[in-house]
């Protein structure tokens, strides 16, 4: 009786040993709030920068068509 009473005391002491390793916590992921601050900020970047590269095309066509508008200069007479 004394051995089986050893037996169980040694499993249940090797039960509570693994169940303290499991019972380890887990690393946490990071905030959502964080990953949504993160998308907010990129989606505010990429927005700059679509409004940059737009400004820049409407002040190309702006030239261009400024460009358009000017006569062409008259042709120097021809002295003989």
């Amino acid at each position: 009786m004394k051995k089986l009473m050893s037996i169980i005391v040694s499993i249940l002491f090797a039960f509570s040993l693994t169940g303290l390793c499991f019972a380890q916590d887990k690393p946490v992921a990071p905030a959502p709030e964080k990953k949504a601050e993160e998308k907010a900020e990129k989606k505010c970047e990429k927005k700059k920068v679509k409004k940059e590269k737009k400004a820049k095309k409407a002040k190309k066509e702006k030239k261009a068509e400024k460009k358009a508008e000017e006569p062409a200069p008259a042709p120097a007479p021809e002295k003989k």
